[in-house]
C-alpha cells in the first residue's frame, strides 16, 4: 500500500482536537465582540503584489508562491530557466501567493472598501495564514490566526483596550502571562543617537533575537551587518536598562534627548504605561527595550506576549502601523492590532492539560439501540434532549450490548441511556453513568435534568 502522508509543518485534526480548537475560537471571538470589533475574511490568496515587500526581506523569502494557470512557462526562454535567479523566474510565472499574515490583507481590504467602512474600523479575523518556514517546535507551515484591528484611529486609547484584550483572552484560558512592549520610534531614536539611521532594520532584527541568540549572537550579527563596533558598545548600556517602566522612560528621555522620533516614542511609552497603571490586569506587564518584532510595517507601540509556564515563543503579538494602507494609495490611516497564534495557543493548552472536561466531549448521551420497538421510542423522545441543548444520538443498529458500551467509551460519552422492555411499559429510561457506574430509572425530564447537573445521583 501507497504511504500516504502530509506536508511537513501542516497537520490533521480529530474531532476531539477540532473540538478543543473551537474552544479557543469561541472565547477569543465573543470577547472581540464585547468590545465592538467585527468580522471580516479574505481570500486564502492575495495577488504577489499585494504581499510582496510588506514583510522584509526575510519574510518574502517565506511566502508560498502560486504558480500561473495553464502553461506558466509560455513565453518564458529556456536561458531565463537555466539562470540561477529563483525570485526572477518566479516574478514572471507567480502572479498570486498565500497570505503570510492578516494584516496586509487586511489593509488591502480597507483600501479597496473604505467607501463601504465607517473609520474608525474595528474588526476581527479568524483564517489560516501560510509561510514556508522549516517546522519545528511551535513553528507551522500552515497556522491560523486570530486577529483584531482598528484602523482611523491614532489614540493610544486602542493599545490600551488591545492589552486589556490580550489580558482578558488569557485570564479566560487560564493562561499567565507576561505582555512585552515596546516602541518603534524609541528603537528609531536608538539608532539614530548612534549614528546608524539608516540601518535601523539590521539593528531591531538583530535586537529581536536577543533572547534566542544571546547578546554576543545579537553583537556578532550586529557586527556581521557592518554596523561600527563604536556604535555596537553605545548600543548595550541601552538595552539593558533595567528598573521599573517609569525609571526606564525617564532614562531613556535623557538618552534620546538629540532625536526627536526617540522622543515622541518615549511620550507614547509614558502615557501608555500611565493608562495601564489605572487598570487591574492579570498579566505581568513589561517594558521591554530588545523587543522589536520583525515586521517592516510596525511604526509605534509593539506587544508580544509569552506564556510563563510554556517556552514556546510569541503567543501573540502586535503594533502600531502609521504607512501600511499608504503602500496601497491610502495615506494618512493608522491602525493597530494584535494577533493570537491559534495553533501555540493549542499546544500550550494541550501541555498544561487546561481544558475544560466538556470541551473534548462531543455526544452527551447515547441510547442503546434493543431493537425497532425501542427505537421508535427512542425517536420520540431523543429531540427532547437535544432541545435541552444535550448533544445526543442513537446507536446506529440493535448489536449486542457489550459493543455498543464500547462505542461509547471510546468516543468519551458521557452518559448512555437503556431502554428496553421494562422502560417502554413506563415509558421512561435507564440512565447510566460511565464515569460513576451509578445508573438510575427515571422520567424524560428527570434525565435532562440530571444530565445537565453533570452526574446520576
Amino acid at each position: 500500500m501507497k504511504k500516504v502522508s502530509i506536508p511537513k509543518g501542516t497537520r490533521d485534526y480529530s474531532p476531539a482536537a477540532m473540538a478543543r480548537r473551537r474552544y479557543i475560537f469561541d472565547t477569543v471571538e465573543e470577547i472581540f465582540r464585547m468590545f465592538g470589533y467585527q468580522p471580516i475574511e479574505t481570500p486564502a490568496m492575495e495577488s504577489l503584489d499585494t504581499l510582496l515587500g510588506k514583510y522584509g526581506e526575510e519574510g518574502d523569502k517565506l511566502l508560498f508562491k502560486i504558480l500561473n494557470s495553464g502553461n506558466f512557462l509560455d513565453g518564458i526562454e529556456s536561458a531565463q530557466i537555466s539562470k540561477k535567479d529563483p525570485s526572477g523566474l518566479s516574478a514572471k510565472i507567480c502572479e498570486k501567493g498565500l497570505r503570510y499574515d492578516l494584516t496586509v490583507p487586511f489593509a488591502r481590504y480597507v483600501v479597496q472598501h473604505r467607501n463601504e467602512i465607517s473609520f474608525p474600523f474595528k474588526r476581527y479575523q479568524i483564517q489560516p495564514v501560510w509561510r514556508a518556514d522549516r517546522p519545528q517546535k511551535g513553528r507551522y507551515r500552515e497556522f491560523y490566526q486570530c486577529d483584531v484591528d482598528i484602523i482611523g484611529s491614532r489614540s493610544l486609547l486602542n493599545e490600551l483596550e488591545l492589552i486589556e484584550i490580550v489580558d482578558l483572552v488569557f485570564d479566560r484560558l487560564g493562561i499567565g502571562i507576561t505582555v512585552k512592549i515596546n516602541n518603534r520610534k524609541i528603537l528609531a531614536g536608538i539608532a539614530e543617537i548612534l549614528g546608524e539611521r539608516k540601518r535601523l532594520t539590521d539593528i531591531t532584527t538583530a535586537i529581536d533575537k536577543l533572547d534566542k541568540i544571546g547578546a554576543d549572537g545579537v553583537n556578532r550579527e550586529l557586527s556581521e551587518k557592518g554596523v561600527p563596533e563604536a556604535a555596537i558598545q553605545r548600543l548595550q548600556p541601552i538595552i539593558y536598562l533595567s528598573g521599573r517602566p517609569k525609571e526606564k522612560l525617564d532614562t531613556l528621555a535623557k538618552v534620546l534627548s538629540g532625536s526627536e522620533a526617540g522622543i515622541e516614542g518615549v511620550g507614547e511609552m509614558v502615557r501608555l504605561f500611565d493608562y495601564l497603571e489605572s487598570r487591574e490586569m492579570k498579566a505581568e506587564i513589561e517594558l521591554d527595550l530588545t523587543l522589536a518584532r520583525g515586521l517592516n510595517y510596525y511604526t509605534g507601540a509593539i506587544i508580544e506576549v509569552l506564556a510563563r509556564e510554556v517556552n514556546i515563543g510569541s503567543i501573540c503579538g502586535g503594533g502600531r502601523y502609521d504607512d501600511l494602507t499608504g503602500i496601497f494609495g491610502m495615506e494618512n490611516v493608522s491602525g493597530v492590532g494584535v494577533s493570537f497564534g491559534a495553533d501555540r495557543i493549542y499546544d500550550v493548552l494541550d501541555h498544561l492539560d487546561l481544558y475544560p472536561e466538556e470541551v473534548t466531549t462531543g455526544t452527551r448521551l447515547m441510547f442503546v439501540n434493543f431493537g425497532h420497538a425501542e427505537e421508535k421510542y427512542i425517536l420520540g423522545i431523543l429531540p427532547e434532549f437535544r432541545d435541552a441543548g444535550i448533544a445526543s444520538e442513537i446507536y446506529h443498529d440493535s448489536v449486542k450490548l457489550k459493543k455498543q458500551m464500547i462505542y461509547a467509551n471510546q468516543k468519551g460519552i458521557p452518559f448512555v441511556a437503556l431502554v428496553g422492555e421494562n422502560e417502554l411499559k413506563g415509558k421512561v429510561l435507564t440512565l447510566r453513568d460511565m464515569e460513576s457506574g451509578e445508573q438510575k430509572e427515571m422520567s424524560v425530564e428527570e434525565a435532562i435534568d440530571l444530565i445537565l447537573s453533570g452526574y446520576v445521583e
